[in-house]
C-alpha cells in the first residue's frame, strides 16, 4: 500500500504547477523507492551492517568542512580530534535553537536522517535503508522491552547503562562507543520513567507524567488520523514539551536525553537536546518521528502539502508558545533553505516534503 501511495505521490507532483514544487538539489526522479523497515523486521545481518556502518563513521577523522553557523553560547567548541560521527552530532548541537520549535523541525530532521544515511553509504559502504524504531511497541513496558535486550556484539543495540560506570552501555554493538561531546565519554543510557518531575513551569502541566504514556499506539494513531490539514497542530502535539518526541528522548536518559556525563564541563546542563544525536538510536527515533509525518501526509489529501511555521523559537511565556508553537515570524516557506553547516549538500524545505520526489526516494513499510 505504501509503495502504491508513493507512486501516486510521484504522479501528483508531476502535475503540480512548477511554482508549487520544484527540485533545487537534484532533478533526479524517484522510480524505485527504498523501503525503510522497523528495526525488529531487519535480519541479523542487516542489523549488523547498520551497526558496523555507524561505528565506521565514528572511526573516521574530523572533517574540516564542518562550519558552525549558529554558534550558540551553550555548547563547547568543535573538537577537531573528534570523529566524523562527532561532526554530524555537532551539527545538531550547533543548530539546536533553529531546528526545534520552529517550522524546520519535521523537514530538517527528515533531511538529517537522510544525510546520515547518505554518509553511511558513501563513506562506509552501507547498502541498506535507514531503519526506524517504532517506540509505540515498547511503550507498555519500556524498560523491560526486548528492544534493549539484544547484547550481541555485532547485531545487538545493547541494553541499559551500568549505574556503577556512569550509565555506560555495557553490551551490544555500541558498548565502548566513544563520543566527543560535551566531553569525551562512552555512550550512556539511563531509564527515567518520570523525567519531568523537576519541571515546574507552566510548559509542563503534569510533572508526575510517566513519559511512556505519550508515545503509545493510541497516541500514534491520534497523530496520524487527526489534525486534518493542520500541520502546525500535528507538530505542536508531537514536539510539545511533554509530547512523544521529547518523551522518547527523556525516558531513554543518558545521551539520547542530553544528560551530562560525569566529566562534563561545568557549562553542561542536564536535559539539553544539543548532543542527543550522540546516541545512534537518535537516528532510528527520528526516522519514526518522520514516519508519523509521512503516514499523516498520506492519510488525507489535504495533509500532503500542508506546511507552515516560523523561523524563530517563541516560548518566553505560555501565551507566546501557544500562538507560535512551531516558530514565530519571519515565516518559513517551501523555498527556505535548511542549514547544513557545510557537512552535506544544502536543501530547501520543498525538497524534502515528498519522500519520493527525486531528492528523496524512500517509503515506510
Amino acid at each position: 500500500m505504501q509503495l502504491l501511495l508513493a507512486k501516486l505521490a510521484v504522479l501528483a507532483t508531476s502535475i503540480l504547477p512548477f511554482c508549487v514544487y520544484s527540485l533545487t538539489v537534484t532533478g533526479a526522479q524517484c522510480i524505485d523507492p527504498v523501503v525503510r523497515k522497523e528495526w525488529r523486521k531487519l535480519s541479523v545481518s542487516e542489523k549488523a551492517d547498520w551497526i558496523s556502518a555507524v561505528k565506521c563513521l565514528s572511526n573516521l577523522p574530523h572533517d574540516d568542512a564542518l562550519s558552525p553557523t549558529v554558534k550558540p553560547s551553550d555548547i563547547v567548541a568543535v573538537n577537531t580530534s573528534g570523529s566524523y560521527y562527532d561532526d554530524i552530532v555537532y551539527m545538531h548541537m550547533d543548530l539546536n535553537h533553529v531546528i526545534h520549535f520552529t517550522g524546520l523541525f519535521f523537514p530538517w530532521h527528515r533531511w538529517y536522517v537522510h544525510s546520515f544515511e547518505s554518509a553511511l553509504k558513501s563513506k562506509c559502504g552501507f547498502a541498506g535503508a535507514s531503519p526506524y524504531w517504532n517506540w509505540s511497541i515498547d511503550a507498555p513496558e519500556f524498560q523491560g522491552s526486548s528492544f534493549f535486550k539484544d547484547s550481541d556484539p555485532e547485531s545487538g543495540l545493547g541494553g541499559w547503562g551500568d549505574p556503577s560506570r556512569d550509565f555506560e552501555v555495557p553490551t551490544g554493538g555500541f558498548s565502548n562507543f566513544h563520543l566527543s561531546y560535551p566531553s569525551s565519554h562512552i555512550l550512556r543510557r539511563n531509564f527515567t520513567l518520570r523525567p519531568y518531575l523537576n519541571d515546574n513551569s507552566s510548559f509542563f502541566p503534569n510533572p508526575q507524567l510517566m513519559a511512556n504514556v505519550t508515545f503509545t499506539k493510541a497516541e500514534v494513531r491520534k497523530m496520524v488520523d487527526g489534525f486534518k490539514g493542520d500541520y502546525k497542530g500535528l507538530q505542536k502535539y508531537m514536539e510539545g514539551f511533554q509530547g512523544a518526541h521529547g518523551s522518547v528522548h527523556e525516558i531513554s536518559g543518558g545521551d539520547l536525553a542530553g544528560y551530562c556525563p560525569a566529566n562534563a564541563p561545568a557549562s553542561c546542563v542536564d536535559g539539553s537536546p544539543t548532543f542527543s544525536a550522540n546516541e545512534p538510536l537518535f537516528f532510528m527515533h527520528h526516522a519514526m518521528v518522520d514516519k508519523v509525518w509521512f503516514d499523516w501526509q498520506h492519510k488525507h489529501s489535504s495533509n500532503f502539502w500542508a506546511y507552515e511555521g516560523g523561523s524563530v523559537q517563541a516560548f518566553d511565556n505560555l501565551t507566546e508558545y501557544n500562538t507560535y508553537p512551531n516558530g514565530a515570524p519571519p515565516a518559513l516557506t517551501f523555498a527556505s533553505p535548511m542549514p547544513a553547516d557545510g557537512m552535506f549538500p544544502q536543501a530547501t524545505i520543498q525538497d524534502v516534503v515528498n519522500t519520493t520526489g527525486g531528492f528523496l526516494c524512500y517509503v515506510y513499510e
